[in-house]
């Protein structure tokens, strides 16, 4: 019979993303790992593969939980002007709060990367890169139902909403405050162009 775990792998993995979270992919250690993990290298590499698949499945976990907010603030507000303004207050409140390390496991973690973590950087980059192709989703939707001119350009809007919230993440890494990201993603909102003139 195969020998049990003697370990709890979700805590085990909850512990690795805060990890990774708070010191970046390569900045973490195998031996840092176990040690927050509670487990030995055998077990980690048998239960998880390698460092490279333990990271990819943390960052998954943090899709689900931490990083949750964006894809329901896009997903079930009515108006895509709503939807940015959504990620971007829950984004001041999530990257700023003491509960977990600040800012965004999505935009941080590779930050400092050398070539040996090219795929690691391939792969929060394609997360970054959908985030900001589900803006453009909304913003579409706006020009679609006529909340929006025609003319909107649409993919640089989306592309200065994806930077904003890039931006928000460091600046709560550097010590900016709840109110401190607030007040970004309000002036933020006021580049968001106002509906077409009706009655023309």
């Amino acid at each position: 019979m195969a020998r049990q775990r003697a370990f709890d792998r979700e805590a085990a993995l909850e512990s690795a993303l805060l990890a990774f979270w708070r010191h970046g992919y390569e900045a973490t250690s195998v031996a840092e790992l176990t040690a927050v993990m509670g487990i030995r290298p055998p077990s980690l590499y048998a239960a998880f593969g390698d460092k490279r698949r333990l990271f990819e499945e943390a960052v998954r976990r943090y899709q689900e939980t931490y990083g949750a907010f964006t894809t329901r603030a896009l997903a079930e507000e009515p108006t895509g002007r709503g939807a940015i303004e959504r990620v971007l207050r829950e984004a001041a409140a999530e990257y700023a709060s003491t509960e977990h390390p600040a800012g965004c496991l999505i935009v941080s973690a590779a930050v400092n990367c050398g070539p040996e973590s090219a795929e690691v950087e391939e792969l929060l980059r394609g997360f970054r890169e959908q985030a900001k192709a589900a803006i453009r989703r909304r913003i579409d939707d706006d020009v679609a139902a006529g909340r929006l001119p025609a003319g909107t350009d649409t993919a640089g809007l989306a592309g200065f909403y994806a930077s904003v919230i890039q931006g928000m993440s460091t600046q709560s890494r550097d010590g900016a405050s709840h109110a401190d990201l607030l007040a970004i993603a309000t002036l933020a909102m006021s580049a968001y162009p106002p509906p077409p003139p009706t009655g023309t």
